[in-house]
């Protein structure tokens, strides 16, 4: 499948407000985040598969993300995504700063400005954007700017 792309032109710079639901359907905003955290934000569609070589490139980093808050994102159904979870990075599934959210509102387009498929967003612990990465061969940059800023 190819990526989709969309059509904004800048990601957020700072983290916006936003409401997504948990996979119990619980709501998850900002409110839920924690303070003093490096934010992790991926926008993912499950049957990508360049979202697909991604999250398992980042759950082979995932000594690096242990020290973010990890929101993965998707427009998806509960099915879905924990299809995609389950089999591009079990063990990602059971960490406790990782986040599996529906975006039932359709909301994270029009408030992050993602450029396509996959997503990621790394906010600081002030909320500002520090790194944008739509491309799976550029986790590693990702990594080094956790590392800088961890």
């Amino acid at each position: 499948m190819t990526c989709k792309t969309f059509a904004q032109t800048t990601p957020a710079k700072t983290l916006p407000q936003f409401e997504f639901s948990r996979l119990n359907q619980s709501t998850f905003t900002n409110k839920d985040l924690p303070a003093g955290k490096i934010l992790f934000f991926m926008f993912f569609d499950s049957d990508c598969d360049h979202c697909q070589r991604t999250i398992h490139e980042i759950e082979q980093e995932y000594k690096c993300f242990q020290q973010t808050v990890i929101c993965l994102v998707s427009l998806d159904d509960k099915n879905k995504i924990n299809h995609f979870i389950s089999g591009y990075a079990p063990r990602l599934k059971a960490q406790k700063n990782v986040v599996l959210l529906q975006d039932t509102k359709n909301q994270f387009i029009a408030l992050f400005h993602p450029l396509r498929y996959p997503a990621m967003f790394l906010y600081s612990k002030d909320k500002k954007l520090i790194d944008y990465e739509d491309n799976e061969l550029t986790v590693f940059r990702l990594v080094n700017t956790i590392r800088k800023n961890g």
